[in-house]
This record gives C-alpha cells, sequence and structure tokens, in this order.
C-alpha cells in the first residue's frame, strides 16, 4: 500500500485535509495510507513515504526536504485549496506525483 504523508506545522489542522483525501480515495476506489504529522517528526516519517505533501504554513521547508529525501515526490500543497480542504484535489495532487493519475 502506498503511503501520502503531509507535514504541517502540529499536524493538527491537516486531520480535516487527511480525512477528505481518505474520503475521495475511498469514492475512487483507491486504498492509501494517509497520514498528517508535525514536521518535528520528519525523520520518523518521511523515509517511509512514498509522497510528501507539506502545508502552506510550512512551505519553507520544502527545499531542505527535497535535499533529505532526493528522488522522493515532496510537493506544497496550494494555499487556496489547503484553506478550503479540497481532498479530492490534494488526493489527485498526490496520485500525480506518485505517476497514478
Amino acid at each position: 500500500m502506498k503511503r501520502i504523508v503531509l507535514f504541517c506545522a502540529g499536524g493538527m489542522s491537516t486531520g480535516i485535509l487527511v480525512n477528505n483525501m481518505r474520503k475521495a480515495a475511498t469514492a475512487a476506489g483507491k486504498e492509501y495510507s494517509i497520514d498528517a504529522y508535525g514536521l518535528s517528526e520528519v525523520d520518523a516519517y518521511g523515509p517511509e513515504a512514498d509522497v510528501i505533501l507539506v502545508g502552506p504554513q510550512v512551505r519553507y521547508a520544502l527545499n531542505g526536504l527535497k535535499e533529505k529525501f532526493p528522488g522522493k515526490p515532496i510537493e506544497s500543497i496550494d494555499t487556496r485549496t489547503y484553506g478550503m480542504m479540497k481532498g479530492d484535489v490534494v488526493l489527485q495532487t498526490a496520485m500525480k506525483l506518485m505517476g497514478e493519475e
């Protein structure tokens, strides 16, 4: 099972987005492990992720994450999409990054 990991400032606000992504995955018939964590937990959960998405509030860490995990798809979530908690759109982004459109 592919793992989609989201990192944000504390891992809490992103929990709503994760729930919306899980619902979208179920509706699309996809089975993914989708979880959110605080940026401080990147060393624990980043290595096992198939794709990493970061919340807008920690976008500053994007380049550092790309250096830490070379070859792993890593992208920032669009601010508007994040604010509107559009789990389906974020799921599509993750799928595209994993080559599973």
